[in-house]
């Protein structure tokens, strides 16, 4: 299984982007996909989940209300809006996959660089 993290980039304080995640290789139906962030010197932390049908979401406080997870199971992609971007959102995002019955995130993508600007 491979996860392609992709969106990511340079924006201003208050701007917006979008961050995709095409996955490939073995199915991941059923599974739950998330996004993850990490910024210099500090540790990875949750950003965001989604089972595969939609009908649970989880957002971390930091991000909730700002940031909007979604997947397309027909195109093997999560994607994650980011509104309202703050400069303490600079991280590296990733995005990773888990089965259903666990909480351990056993497939992870490359990581795509997010610079908020202030």
């Amino acid at each position: 299984v491979q996860l392609q993290a992709s969106g990511g980039g340079l924006v201003q304080a208050g701007g917006s982007l979008r961050l995709s995640c095409a996955t490939s290789g073995r199915t991941l139906r059923g599974s739950v996909m998330g996004w993850f962030r990490q910024a210099p010197g500090k540790e990875r932390e949750f950003v965001a989940s989604i089972t595969w049908s939609g009908d649970r979401i989880d957002y971390s406080d930091s991000v909730k209300g700002r940031f909007a997870i979604s997947r397309e199971n027909a195109k093997n992609t999560v994607n994650l809006q980011m509104n309202s971007l703050k400069p303490e959102d600079t991280a590296v995002y990733y995005c990773a996959a888990r089965p259903v019955y666990t909480t351990q995130y056993n497939y992870w993508g490359q990581g795509t660089l997010v610079t908020v600007s202030s």
